[in-house]
């Protein structure tokens, strides 16, 4: 066990306990939480910032206006439906179409209207909440994802997270969705985290379930080498959010979309620790590399340099 320990330490392998004292205590001021915990203050935040976000349709907060719904969906054949304060990416329902008065989730299974009132019922209960305290239902587009992805995903929409520290972008993954995680990008669900080369935003290997694997579960297809477009834009959009949130350390949530390129899902105040697994590198020596120069770095293109010169894969 402290062999194991050794080994991590040297790779510079950042630990949670670690993390918290070291990097989201000491940068993360507590009363900033509620701009990234609430996903609808984050979008009026980059709304403000001119950062492209996906369209909100409309906001469910009382039982009330749950009847209401049609009022809402009925000019949209797609949409998603998600918790304002969830995690995780857990409470989320994405309807892909209709087949007459019914709803088509992207896996073909059918709902009613009655059966979409009842979930976002539970949303806004607190079901899905940080704490499980009463919530707001964002009806909302419906991503369309960059066919760039479409030989290594299933189903879902692939996110990338960004590891932002001071501003500078440090760390990076595509997360994957499988067959395992219904199709939704969740690494704890079953979803792959390709690591991304700073400098090119090229894919590299891949972590699922805690191990290294170089190819899509589902249909064997190699997940490393795929250019990811727009890569200066979403490390920019990624930057910004330090600004943005007034938070030192966080996790970006980007997708990008067929038509509408890069946009800004959520901002996370205590990011995951797996995006280091699915890099093959510790994300300590890039942190503390960036503390001892951030007298330099004083724009955002001076950090996006920083990040593409120095955390090469």
């Amino acid at each position: 066990m402290f062999s194991v320990k050794r080994q991590l330490n040297k790779i510079g392998v950042l630990g949670i306990n670690r993390r918290n004292a070291e990097f989201t205590l000491k940068y993360n001021s507590r009363n900033r939480y509620p701009l990234v915990d609430d996903k609808l203050l984050t979008k009026k935040l980059a709304q403000k910032a001119g950062i492209a976000v996906p369209k909100l349709y409309g906001v469910i907060e009382t039982e009330y206006q749950v009847r209401q719904l049609d009022a809402v969906i009925q000019s949209h054949t797609d949409f998603a439906i998600k918790p304002s304060r969830g995690s995780g990416g857990n409470g989320i329902l994405v309807i892909a179409g209709r087949s007459r008065d019914m709803y088509r989730k992207v896996d073909g299974v059918l709902l009613t209207r009655e059966e979409i009132g009842y979930y976002v019922s539970n949303i806004i209960s607190g079901i899905y909440s940080l704490g499980g305290q009463p919530d707001k239902a964002l009806i909302e587009y419906r991503v369309q994802f960059d066919p760039v992805f479409e030989t290594i995903s299933h189903q879902g929409v692939p996110d990338i997270r960004v590891i932002v520290f001071l501003g500078v972008p440090v760390m990076s993954m595509v997360r994957l969705p499988t067959r395992m995680s219904g199709g939704k990008a969740n690494l704890h669900q079953g979803a792959l985290g390709a690591g991304i080369d700073m400098a090119t935003g090229t894919t590299l290997s891949a972590v699922w379930r805690n191990t290294i694997v170089n190819e899509h579960p589902d249909n064997g297809n190699p997940v490393a080498g795929v250019k990811i477009p727009s890569w200066n834009t979403l490390l920019k959009i990624a930057a910004q959010c330090n600004e943005l949130t007034g938070l030192g350390y966080v996790g970006v949530d980007l997708v990008l979309d067929k038509d509408k390129g890069p946009l800004l899902l959520e901002i996370n105040a205590r990011p995951g620790l797996n995006i280091q697994i699915a890099n093959r590198a510790g994300l300590l020596p890039r942190l503390q590399f960036v503390e001892q120069h951030k007298q330099e770095l004083s724009n955002i293109e001076d950090r996006i340099a920083f990040s593409k010169q120095h955390f090469r894969a």
